[in-house]
């Protein structure tokens, strides 16, 4: 993780993760079976994972002077289900690709 890219990429998958297990495990819990802790434990580390994918998407973001409508995209991505996998699969990979071209370049 010591680029900016890949810190995003690490997060954002970790973050994901954390979100669909909010969504559909521990909310779950809470409603189905009466178990509201499983949402405080899981939303709590849910939202800390949500903080620090959005500082490494600030981050990414001024290191690659990327435009407002890719950190809207990834903003709006950090919301949704699934969200940061896709966000992941098309703007960071693309990233990635045209990094490692110009370090091939260099």
């Amino acid at each position: 993780m010591n680029t900016p890219l890949k810190r995003l990429h690490v997060i954002g998958i970790i973050e994901g993760i954390s979100a669909l297990l909010l969504f559909f495990v521990a909310m779950p819990l809470k409603y189905l079976l009466d178990m509201p802790l499983a949402v405080k434990y899981t939303g709590w580390a849910h939202g800390l994972l949500f903080m620090l994918y959005i500082g490494a998407l600030l981050h990414a973001a001024f290191a690659y002077r990327w435009s407002i409508l890719k950190i809207a995209m990834g903003f709006v991505a950090s919301v949704l289900p699934f969200g940061t996998f896709v966000f992941d699969a098309k703007v960071v990979k693309q990233q990635q690709t045209k990094a490692e071209r110009e370090k091939v370049l260099a």
